[in-house]
C-alpha cells in the first residue's frame, strides 16, 4: 500500500504536524497515535502507564516521544506541553471503565474533571497549542432508555460515577470555551479552537482492559474458560475503533485549518440499524472463534449499566460529512481476527486493519479519505 504520508488524508493537514496524544497508552489512544505517525505528524504522548499486560501501544513499536505522567500533575504537565511545543492536542486521557468508578469514585472525578481542567491550562498558557480535540464518551447523556439515539442538544447526566464524571466534565469544558476561548472572540482575544467529540463501545484488537466484553471474551477463550455475561440484552452502538478515530482526526482537521463552527460537541457513532446486543456479539463472535463459549450469570451485586444507548449522528453527517464505513459484523469480524492472529501467529494486524479501513473508507468516496 501507498505510504499514507502521500495519500493525502484529511488534506495532509497532519503530515509534520506536532501532535500531543494525553492517554497515547490506552486502548483508544495507542491506535490514534499510529494512525497519526503513519501520516506523517510528530506525536508526543503522556499517560500514565499502559492498564494492561500485554499492551498494544508496547506491541506497535512506535518511534514517538512518550512521557508517563498523570494529567493531574500540572507541573510535569506543563513542562511536556512547552518543551514538545504541540500546535494541537487530542486530550483522551481519563478513567474509563464504569465499574470502577463505582469503586474509585473520588479517583474517577479527580481524574476526569480536574485532570482536564489541568490540560487545558497547560494549552491555555501554551505559545504554540491552538486547537484541542477533547474525547468524551456516548454515556454523558441523561439516559432515559429511549428507542432513538440522542443528538448534541439533549440534556446531560449520569447515574453512574464514569458517566456523571463525564458529563460533568462536558460542562467544565464548555464554562473554560466561554471563559477563555470564546467563538466570539475568535481571532480577535485568542486563536484557540476548542471541540469534544462523544462516542462508546468501541472495539477493535489490541484491547486487554478490566470489564470491557470484548476483552473479558478474549482473556477467557484463550485460557479455555467461559466467559459470563452479566447483561446479555443490554444493546449498544458497536464501531471498530478506526470510526470514531477518523472523526475526530476530521474534526482536528477542521480545528487546525480555523474553521471557528466546527469547534463544538460531535457524535460519532454507527448507523442505528448496526446496534446489537450483546448476546448477539457473542453469538456472532463465537462463529468466527469455535474457542468461544459463554455463560449467563447475573451478579451478585447489580450496579446500574444502561441497557439501551443510541447516538444521532446526523450533525457529524451534515456539518463534517463524516459516516462510518464498517457495518458491526465488519467491526467485529477485524476484532476476532486480530486476536487470533495475535495468539496463533503473535502477529499485530493493526497496521493492516488501518490499510483495509482507508481502503474500504476511499471506496466510499468519504471526505477525508
Amino acid at each position: 500500500m501507498e505510504d499514507l504520508v502521500g495519500q493525502n488524508l484529511f488534506n495532509g493537514v497532519y503530515n509534520g504536524k506536532r501532535v500531543l496524544v494525553t492517554g497515547h497508552t490506552g486502548f483508544k489512544g495507542s491506535w490514534l497515535v499510529h494512525w497519526l505517525c503513519q501520516m506523517g505528524a510528530t506525536v508526543c504522548g503522556y499517560s500514565t502507564e499502559a492498564p494492561s499486560e500485554p499492551a498494544h501501544i508496547d506491541l506497535l513499536k512506535l518511534k514517538c516521544e512518550s512521557h508517563i505522567g498523570d494529567i493531574r500533575d500540572i507541573s510535569k504537565l506543563q513542562s511536556v506541553v512547552n518543551n514538545f511545543k504541540p500546535e494541537i492536542v487530542f486530550h483522551l486521557a481519563a478513567q474509563a471503565l464504569v465499574r470502577l468508578s463505582y469503586a474509585e469514585p473520588i479517583e474517577t472525578f479527580d481524574t476526569n474533571i480536574i485532570g482536564s481542567l489541568q490540560v487545558y491550562e497547560a494549552c491555555r498558557k501554551s505559545q504554540t497549542v491552538k486547537s484541542i480535540v477533547t474525547i468524551t464518551t456516548d454515556k454523558v447523556y441523561q439516559n432515559n432508555e429511549w428507542t432513538w439515539g440522542y443528538r448534541e442538544i439533549d440534556r446531560l447526566g449520569g447515574k453512574d460515577p464514569y458517566s456523571a464524571s463525564k458529563a460533568a466534565m462536558e460542562i467544565v469544558t464548555q464554562s473554560y470555551i466561554h471563559s477563555y476561548f470564546n467563538k466570539n472572540d475568535f481571532g480577535k482575544s485568542h486563536d484557540m479552537l476548542v471541540a469534544t467529540a462523544r462516542a462508546g463501545n468501541v472495539i477493535g484488537g489490541g484491547d486487554w482492559a478490566l470489564d470491557r466484553l470484548i476483552p473479558d471474551i478474549i482473556k477467557a477463550s484463550n485460557d479455555n474458560r467461559s466467559v459470563e455475561i452479566r447483561s446479555p440484552h443490554s444493546t449498544r452502538p458497536w464501531q471498530h475503533v478506526l470510526e470514531p478515530l477518523s472523526g475526530y482526526l476530521l474534526l482536528g482537521q477542521k480545528l487546525l485549518e480555523r474553521d471557528s463552527e466546527s469547534a463544538s460537541e460531535f457524535n460519532f457513532g454507527p448507523n442505528i440499524s448496526e446496534d446489537l446486543s450483546v448476546k448477539e456479539v457473542v453469538e456472532f463472535l463465537k462463529t468466527k472463534w469455535s474457542k468461544i463459549t459463554y455463560e449467563i450469570k447475573e451478579p451478585k451485586i447489580k450496579l446500574h449499566e444502561a441497557r439501551l444507548l443510541k447516538l444521532d449522528c446526523t450533525k457529524a453527517f451534515t456539518e463534517l460529512n463524516w459516516t462510518p464505513v464498517l457495518t458491526a459484523k465488519d467491526a467485529l469480524t477485524l476484532t476476532i481476527d486480530w486476536y487470533k492472529a495475535y495468539y496463533s501467529e503473535t502477529s499485530i494486524n493493526t497496521k493492516s486493519d488501518l490499510e483495509t479501513y482507508i481502503k474500504k473508507a476511499k471506496e466510499l468516496g468519504l471526505v477525508w479519505a
